[in-house]
């Protein structure tokens, strides 16, 4: 809905906190236990990108949505668009998919 009507930073928004949460949830799966946004990417670099168990480039796409929620939210001068957003739906569901087999598998 929200990219539906270009409301780009706020899907941003969106897609960090869809792997925000699905992150947080495989981490207190596996006893991790975090207080910050930054050390929930931490942790999870280290027990899982580090580890081999989940690809790398996803430890990216958490990082670069990191980085790009914050430019969203706080700076005024950021305005990300359809050519730069609309890609990254398609990386948030397989990371999605990756972390949900993970928490099945440990189950």
């Amino acid at each position: 809905m929200l990219a539906d009507n270009e409301f780009w930073n706020s899907s941003v928004n969106r897609l960090y906190y869809s792997l925000f949460y699905a992150v947080n949830a495989l981490l207190v799966l596996n006893e991790i236990m975090t207080k910050t946004h930054s050390s929930i990417k931490s942790q999870f670099s280290l027990h899982f990108i580090k580890s081999g168990k989940i690809d790398k480039k996803y430890g990216k796409l958490l990082a670069k949505l990191f980085d790009w929620r914050q430019k969203g939210d706080y700076d005024n001068l950021v305005d990300y668009d359809k050519e730069s957003v609309e890609p990254l739906f398609i990386s948030v569901k397989e990371m999605i998919e990756i972390i949900e087999n993970e928490i099945e598998n440990a189950l």
